[in-house]
Order: C-alpha cells, then structure tokens, then sequence
C-alpha cells in the first residue's frame, strides 16, 4: 500500500517592514513515495500535476503554520461542535473566527482536557484545492510537530529557503505544547536547561546536525525530512475535519476497506476465498455433469422402452411424443376411448351432475375440452361438481354461465 507525503509548503508571513514575504517553492511541492509507509520509496520536488500517484496522499503542514490551544473538550453534538469549540476559544483566537480552521486532537473526549490545532482555514482551503484539482485525493492533513506526552522531541532544520549555513530553527514539543524558534535569539537558550531535564530525543536533518551539536553541546539523531514526514503520516492526526473534511468519505471507506482486505493480514482470509470460490464452481460443474448423466440415461431408457414396444419404429426424434401417439393410435384400434375423447369427458360430467339439474339443453365438444351450460347454477353447485372431479384428474372452469371440463394437464 503506497502511501504519497505532500509538504505543504510553509504559508507567506508579513515582514518587519509590512510586505508580505516573497512566496517560496513557486508552486512546487516537496514529496515522500513510501511504498509501506515506513521505508522511503522515492523523493522529490515538483509541482502538483507532475506528484506521483500512490493509494494514499497525505498532506503535511510545516512546523509554524499550526498553532495549538488546550481547552475542556466541550460536550456537543458532531454538527455543532465547531461552533462550541469557538465558543470556548473566543478569546484565545487572534483572528476572525471565519479566518481559522480547527481540528481537535485524536480520541478527544468530551469534558476532559484535549488539544486543538489552529491553522488559516482560506489559505489551507487554497492548498487542498491545488493538489485535488491535479487529481489528488488527500485524505488527512498532518502537523509536523505536536503536543507529545509519551517523549519530549527537539528536531534542529534549517529555514525553507535559506543558506544551509544560517542559524537554525528548532521545533520543541512535548506534553505542553510546540514551539518553533529560531536559535539567533536568547529564548531558545534559557528554555534549554528546562528542556535537558526530560528524557528528550534530540534529532537533526543531515545540512543541520553540525551546527545542531555545537549549540546542544551533545550528539543527537539524524532525521532527514523525508523521515520525518514519514513519521507525522504514522501519527493518528487528520486536521482535515468539519467544513475541510473530505466530502467522499463514502469513496474513502471503499478505499479503506480494500487496502486493509488487500493487507498482509487478509491473506489467509483472501486465500480461503479463493479456494472456497473454487470449491464451489468445481461442486457446480460435477453437479451440472450428474445431471447431464442422469438426463441422458433417462433418454436413453425411454428410447429403450419404445423401441422394445414398437420394434417397427426406425427414427426416434421425441420418445415420450411418439409413444404418446402410437398408444393413441392403439387405443383408438382398440375401440377404447382416451381421457380427451367425448366418452370420457361426458362420463365424468354424468358422474358429477347434480341432483335434481334438468338434462342439458346443448353442450359443445373440442379436442380435449367439454363445454356445458351452467344458466342458474349456484355456488355451491358449481364448487360440489369441481370437487367431485377433482380426485380424477378432472379440472372444471366456470365463467360466463357455462362450464368447461378438461383433463388435468390439458391445454
């Protein structure tokens, strides 16, 4: 399952001087190819229409463009939980509240305390716009830094777009929050010893880690960015929720659900699929082929049958046709009269007449079928003489004034 991490890049801040900084990347997007989500598959910097495709895409925020409130999760329901959590943080906000986006924090429960990152809702909604309309379906959008309670994390950089040999920046998180400054400054240096005193992971990007040393005063890990993006797409953040969620969750659940049937951990059940898929088509055609088998030896006995019988009879075409009419044509030779023939269709309606009916004034004769007035029959009457017949293979018909009697199985 490839899994495609999309840096966003870092959002245009206004200077000292009130101008809007210069826009970084043109356009471009840095980019992680995983084809598991742990190793790295390829990596790059390109523009959206050119990123590769994989089964996922996320997208990863930087480091600045994220800020974090801990409030008292407030207890709503899901349609109006947006507008209580601005409720909550009115006065923490230092925008509109039109102008931010929120997410809350995985597996935040109701009435207990829980993070909320803050991002610019219009200019996140521009970037998501960029890479979907290139075709891309990002399913979550991560931070690359946020509030860790298991370890305290120190991560050196150098800034996006500066000489690799300026000072760096260092993004600090840990159980109270993320703070991203730059080194030039004292800040940084009187929160240091504070920061010595957790059991902290330090770590570095390779262009950064010399410098990062000499400021630490001790070693620390090498973490190149495409590392790390790999390891924010691990974490259990989406920031895509409320208005900015993804409007095909339907399409995304499909998805979801075939990648994790797609699994290594589905492979037995995939396997017992098949094989109960071949089970069956191979049970269906030995079926087929018994009664193929049973078909013909019935056929088989059948043209036996007639040919033991009528030993004169060179062509069979359609044994229970032929034996049908050469037995007629014996029964007739024979002076004896078939279930369709007048005789017998007049003996059962003699059978079954009702007492007290008067003889009947007409009656009309077809192949098989004796048609009979029926003027001032009752209900009664006519269901007596239908159930009368009925044990002989006889069906009666009423309709009109007049009944019908034929062989059971008759047109």
């Amino acid at each position: 399952m490839s899994i495609l991490v999309v840096q966003i890049p870092p959002r245009d801040r206004i200077g000292a001087d009130g101008a809007a900084a210069p826009a970084r990347g043109g356009g471009e997007f840095s980019y992680v190819l995983s084809p598991d989500g742990l190793a790295v598959g390829s990596s790059g910097r390109c523009s959206a229409a050119l990123l590769p495709r994989a089964d996922t895409v996320l997208a990863l925020l930087a480091d600045a463009d994220c800020s974090w409130l801990r409030i008292t999760c407030p207890k709503a329901p899901a349609a109006k939980l947006r507008a209580a959590l601005l409720g909550v943080l009115e006065e923490s906000l230092l925008e509109e509240p039109e102008q931010v986006h929120l997410a809350l924090a995985p597996k935040a429960a109701p009435g207990e305390s829980a993070w909320v990152a803050a991002v610019h809702r219009p200019w996140l909604a521009s970037q998501l716009a960029v890479l979907e309309g290139a075709g891309l379906l990002v399913e979550r959008v991560l931070p690359a830094a946020w509030p860790d309670a298991t370890q305290a994390h120190g991560h050196f950089s150098t800034v996006p777009g500066d000489d690799p040999q300026a000072a760096l920046r260092l993004t600090w998180s840990d159980a109270d929050g993320v703070a991203a400054l730059r080194l030039q400054g004292s800040m940084a240096r009187q929160l240091l010893a504070r920061w010595q005193e957790q059991n902290a992971r330090w770590t570095a990007t390779p262009a950064a880690a010399a410098e990062a040393e000499r400021w630490l005063g001790a070693p620390v890990q090498l973490l190149g960015d495409e590392e790390r993006m790999l390891e924010a797409a691990r974490s259990l953040w989406n920031l895509r929720q409320f208005d900015l969620a993804p409007q095909h969750r339907g399409m995304l659940a499909l998805r979801d659900a075939w990648r994790q049937f797609r699994s290594p951990p589905w492979r037995p059940v995939r396997w017992g699929l098949v094989a109960l898929a071949a089970v069956q088509i191979v049970g269906m055609n030995l079926n087929a082929w018994q009664l193929r088998a049973g078909l013909q030896q019935r056929r088989l006995a059948m043209e036996q049958t007639l040919r033991s019988a009528f030993p004169e009879m060179r062509a069979i075409l359609d044994a229970p046709l032929q034996m049908e009419r050469e037995m007629q044509t014996l029964r007739a030779a024979a002076g004896r009269p078939g279930e369709a023939d007048f005789e017998s269709l007049l003996s059962a309606a003699a059978l079954a007449w009702p007492e007290g009916r008067p003889p009947l004034d007409g009656l009309r004769f077809e192949p098989g079928r004796l048609t009979l007035p029926a003027a001032g029959w009752s209900p009664a009457e006519i269901e007596a003489f239908r159930t009368q017949l009925r044990p002989g293979g006889w069906v009666v018909e009423a309709a009109d004034g007049r009944l019908t009697l034929r062989p059971e199985g008759g047109a």
